[in-house]
């Protein structure tokens, strides 16, 4: 899975400790500002890209644009609070059997071995690191490059709204 990391300024700590026992719904709440506008940019560029087919026509079912999305906020080993864009999981056909053929040694119709293991985040990878025979088509890292500000900006307006708020 693709990963932003955005880190917040010393200031920004010092004053959610002033804030107390809020701190946890404030700062839930302050990623989840943050976190919409990286989505909308990682949304408009994959939609960018999966239209772009170079020799072949595209294939495309609009499944992995719709399952991009915001994960809830959690809090790791060290006590950062994290929330991620990524890929749900799965897609509707990675269930399902492979095709049917007929087998000599049952003598009789076999469903291929294994299931459809192309899952949300290894088609994103492809899409944005390229494979052997297909260029890269990098969708998140431009993402998180040019929203880096108005990720930060929506975040210090949220920031400010909540302490007015106190």
């Amino acid at each position: 899975m693709a990963k932003c990391e955005v880190k917040l300024p010393d200031e920004v700590y010092e004053k959610l400790a002033k804030l107390g026992d809020k701190t946890d719904k404030i700062t839930r709440e302050i990623l989840e500002a943050g976190a919409k506008p990286v989505l909308a940019t990682v949304k408009s560029n994959l939609r960018s890209v999966i239209g772009r087919a170079i020799k072949t026509k595209s294939r495309s079912t609009g499944e992995l644009l719709n399952s991009v999305g915001i994960s809830p906020v959690s809090i790791d080993k060290q006590g950062i609070s994290n929330i991620k864009i990524g890929f749900a999981e799965p897609r509707k056909q990675q269930y399902k059997p492979k095709n049917w053929h007929y087998s000599k040694r049952t003598k009789g119709l076999v469903a291929d071995r294994g299931y459809y293991t192309s899952t949300n985040a290894l088609i994103a990878g492809v899409l944005e690191y390229g494979r052997h025979g297909q260029p890269a088509k990098p969708f998140m890292k431009p993402a998180k490059n040019s929203s880096k500000g108005a990720c930060v900006k929506a975040m210090e307006e949220k920031f400010n709204e909540e302490v007015s708020k106190l």
